[in-house]
């Protein structure tokens, strides 16, 4: 580079906007994101697949982030990077989209063939689709958008079809009535997973039911006052002695006079409410075990939305909800209605359309879970697949280990429809295969009737759950065939298992623990290597962040306002690895002025260049100089400790070495210390070269994290050809013999002593710009020359007009102090200040000082008020006595200083 390229191309800010722009389409048109399989080692992750039609939100900006950041360090490691990006088809999410639209026009769902909705499905699909793809690229996502996937795709739609023929014929999936999870918004089943739990403050009623002939009443306790109209048994504890004498009874169901046997099970807990219990198999699985136990009717009051059914006698057409107020109503005027309780319970509501959800009885499709959990435990526990935080793998076992059925069918069009073909009316009058001629011929032999015709058969209305699809998703973006030929391909042979995964611990159950399961079941070997857990995104106040909260911002407004390498960095100094995102907007205002003092650090460096002349980087540091020794070993103590940060996923105190390193190291004291001592006189070329040599290793090592303003400046350092991209340069290998122990210690200590100098010339309110006297004392010679030497290091940072360094020194009069290490620092004070006045500043000082520590020290005598006031109130008194002692002793310790 020369100084006439600096003065005509350098601006005097940096421009993220323009930047970003430039360097993401110069990185595509070369193909530096598209990884084929060769003789490298490869580097593998798959991303993953946010809905098709969703938007980028700050859980995508971070998960993306770091996925970014792993992808670029291991691509500049020589490794051949492959970051597979794709989108999910989202069933539930995307046909409640559809639907609404369609509602908006005037179009119900109902009034449509299946054909005619996926039709509306694929034209919102193919409008909005991909769009949070084009989003990523924003952020610097360096994806290989030539592999993109769809887990709908004609490829992967057929491997979803395969690996569902290929349980079923090996006995994992089977059809059956069991109690499910329905969702009456989406109108479909959900697995246990797809259930959140959240707390809430209900209230227990209780209702007196009669007993047949007799004038006794029991009074039962429930949270759901209208599942009553479907109850088909009153339970008690058979050791509870208050009821005893009840059992084998009759009760009479209030309202719907049913007649039910008062039965014994041992699941009634005789403390929990009146001890006892309403009986109501279709509407909760603990009733629905009891029913199965004592061979109860089954009453379905609800339909598919949640209203009342005719099934339930009374209140037909109802919401569930409204139904409960008309219960109580009516059964408080009959008298039934004995009173009520506050009660704090757990309800389930569905992940996605955020309704409760409604336990219910049906015929839905399973997967076996037990057998296929165990190799899937067990490669997590022996750490085959290393969890990141490892206290994940404590929560993985306990699903694991208690883990159920897997409801897989859903109750919708837009998905992967299930192989299934009906021919008869019986349970089981279904065959499974992929086609209808196919099906045709096994339903022949299964039912050993050759005139079936294809007319009689129909096929399965249901689709797949979702995490049916994605679960294969390591293998299928590689090679869907494999599923069905079971034999591998280059792809799959080279890039799987891939290396890491880096995702959100809330789908740990829903997808990690999943795919692990289908990569034993169908690759038999794990799917990945790693597992690296983020945590959730949460404001300030430890929110979840969330539209209808007002508190999650618009990830590319924050690019537009900070800039993405600004906007990763703010993201990445609030995620500390595993633990929750405490996300501060401030932070990336800092990220974009990490940028600004990088722009300006090579502006300085540009601008200090002679006209005319070549500068190179120089790679070689002056084994005489103090001040590059120790810049060199602070540069190789970053790189190991960041590679050791990297081992452990530790890519937030990753950031935060290299950032301290370049910051503070480099561009508060390193370029300080190159500077003329004269302004205006030119720095020395060597010192130029040698800074920018310098530069260039940090860059690489901040190119994961901020791509875009370090391929600005290292394009502008020299002319580079595209095979010289930072992208694809090598990245910095940490090197123990270029750390210089002793180097580190004295510029050290150097840096310790000028601080402490302009804390004294604060403290002490030296004039701004005044020259001082240093005194430096030791009690050691060969310390002493070692500070004569770095004399030109303090000159460089402090105004002084005298300095000596000696051994056993006395302290001058009227002189300021402090101590770093064995060495005494003195600054004479005669002449810089007027002793008096400053005596008398520090003395009103003091005095307000004291009298502010009695006013503290009167509350906190006072009992009444450590007694009454709120804890946080006093510990503030206390805090304010403990500072207020401080201040005075160091006041008075400045008043000693100036006899």
């Amino acid at each position: 580079m020369s100084r006439k390229d600096v003065t005509t191309e350098i601006p005097k800010t940096y421009n993220p906007t323009e930047a970003e722009q430039k360097w993401y389409d110069y990185w595509e048109q070369h193909g530096y994101f598209h990884s084929e399989p060769d003789e490298r080692e490869p580097f593998t992750i798959v991303i993953p697949p946010p809905n098709v039609t969703g938007r980028l939100h700050m859980g995508h900006m971070l998960n993306n982030t770091l996925q970014d950041v792993l992808t670029r360090r291991a691509r500049m490691q020589g490794k051949n990077a492959c970051w597979v990006p794709g989108t999910d088809h989202a069933s539930i999410a995307t046909e409640a989209k559809v639907v609404r639209k369609l509602r908006k026009e005037g179009i119900k769902k109902s009034d449509l063939s299946r054909e005619e909705f996926l039709k509306y499905a694929w034209e919102w699909t193919d409008e909005h689709g991909g769009i949070i793809l084009s989003q990523l690229k924003r952020l610097g996502a360096s994806c290989d958008w030539e592999r993109t996937r769809f887990t709908l795709e004609e490829e992967l739609y057929e491997a979803v079809i395969d690996a569902f023929i290929d349980l079923y014929d090996r006995g994992y999936i089977y059809r059956g009535l069991r109690m499910i999870n329905w969702d009456p918004e989406a109108k479909t089943a959900l697995s246990d997973e797809e259930v959140i739990h959240r707390e809430e403050t209900s209230r227990l009623y209780h209702v007196r039911y009669d007993i047949m002939e007799s004038d006794e009443t029991v009074t039962i306790a429930t949270t759901r006052p209208e599942t009553i109209l479907a109850d088909t048994a009153v339970c008690v504890n058979p050791n509870d002695e208050r009821y005893r004498h009840l059992i084998g009874k009759t009760a009479v169901i209030p309202l719907v006079k049913r007649e039910v046997p008062i039965i014994a099970d041992d699941y009634v807990d005789p403390e929990y409410g009146t001890g006892c219990l309403k009986v109501t198999p279709a509407h909760d699985p603990n009733d629905y075990e009891i029913g199965q136990r004592h061979g109860l009717e089954v009453v379905d009051m609800f339909n598919d939305d949640g209203t009342l059914s005719e099934a339930a006698s009374f209140f037909v057409g109802q919401d569930r909800f409204e139904a409960r107020k008309s219960i109580l109503n009516k059964l408080e005027e009959k008298g039934q209605l004995a009173g009520s309780e506050e009660l704090i319970n757990k309800v389930g509501y569905s992940e996605r359309t955020d309704v409760p959800i409604e336990p219910r009885l049906s015929l839905q499709w399973f997967c076996k879970m037990e057998e296929l959990a165990a190799p899937a435990l067990e490669n997590v526990l022996n750490d085959s697949i290393k969890f990141h935080p490892a206290k994940f793998k404590n929560s993985y076992r306990h699903w694991m280990e208690n883990i159920r059925d897997w409801c897989i069918s859903r109750q919708l069009w837009w998905g992967h429809r299930i192989p299934a073909w009906y021919y008869g009316e019986g349970k089981d009058d279904y065959v499974v295969a992929r086609s209808k001629e196919e099906a045709l011929n096994k339903a022949r032999e299964k039912s050993e009737n050759e005139d079936l015709q294809a007319d009689n058969l129909r096929q399965e209305e249901d689709v797949l759950d979702t995490w049916f699809s994605s679960w294969l998703w390591p293998i299928s973006v590689f090679a869907p065939e494999y599923i069905r030929s079971g034999s591998r391909n280059r792809d799959l042979d080279y890039y799987y298992p891939t290396s890491v995964l880096v995702t959100g611990f809330d789908i740990m159950f829903f997808w990690v623990a999943r795919m692990i399961m289908a990569g034993y079941i169908f690759a038999d070997e794990k799917p990945f290597d790693h597992v690296f857990f983020t945590g959730m995104v949460r404001d300030n106040q430890r929110r979840k962040m969330s539209k209808s909260l007002g508190n999650s911002p618009d990830p590319l407004d924050l690019i537009d306002k900070y800039g993405a390498d600004g906007t990763r960095v703010g993201m990445l100094f609030s995620a500390p690895a595993g633990n929750d995102l405490l996300f501060d907007e401030n932070l990336c205002e800092q990220g974009r002025n990490f940028s600004n003092k990088i722009w300006n650090a090579f502006r300085f460096l540009s601008m200090n260049m002679e006209p005319g002349s070549d500068y190179h980087p120089m790679q070689q540091t002056d084994p005489e100089n103090l001040v590059d020794r120790w810049m060199q070993s602070r540069l190789h103590q970053t790189i190991q400790g960041a590679d050791n940060d990297f081992e452990r996923y530790r890519v937030n105190e990753a950031l935060q070495k290299i950032y301290k390193l370049i910051w503070d190291d480099y561009c508060d004291w390193y370029i300080e210390a190159i500077k003329s001592n004269q302004p205006g006189e030119p720095i020395p070329k060597d010192r130029i070269e040698q800074a920018l040599g310098f530069f260039e290793q940090l860059l690489k090592l901040l190119h994961p994290f901020m791509p875009f303003i370090t391929e600005e400046v290292w394009q502008r350092i020299q002319d580079r050809s595209p095979e010289e991209a930072i992208l694809i340069s090598s990245w910095p290998e940490s090197d123990e013999s270029r750390v210089d122990p002793d180097a580190v210690d004295r510029f050290g200590e150097v840096q310790k002593m000028i601080s402490s100098i302009r804390h004294i010339q604060a403290d002490m309110n030296l004039p701004t710009g005044s020259s001082i006297n240093l005194y430096l004392n030791t009690n050691d010679s060969d310390r002493t020359k070692q500070l004569k030497e770095s004399e030109w290091i303090f000159r460089k940072f402090l105004k002084i007009e005298t300095f000596k360094a000696e051994t056993g020194m006395k302290k001058p009069a009227a002189s300021a102090s402090a101590v770093v290490g064995e060495t005494e620092i003195y600054l004479p004070l005669e002449g810089l200040i007027d002793l008096e006045k400053e005596r008398d500043r520090i003395r009103k000082e003091i005095s307000q000082a004291e009298g502010f520590l009695k006013s503290v020290e009167k509350k906190l005598t006072n009992a009444k008020f450590v007694e009454n006031a709120p804890d946080e109130v006093v510990e503030r008194e206390r805090n304010k006595k403990k500072d207020a002692g401080e201040r005075l002793e160091k006041l008075n310790a400045l008043l000693e200083e100036l006899g």
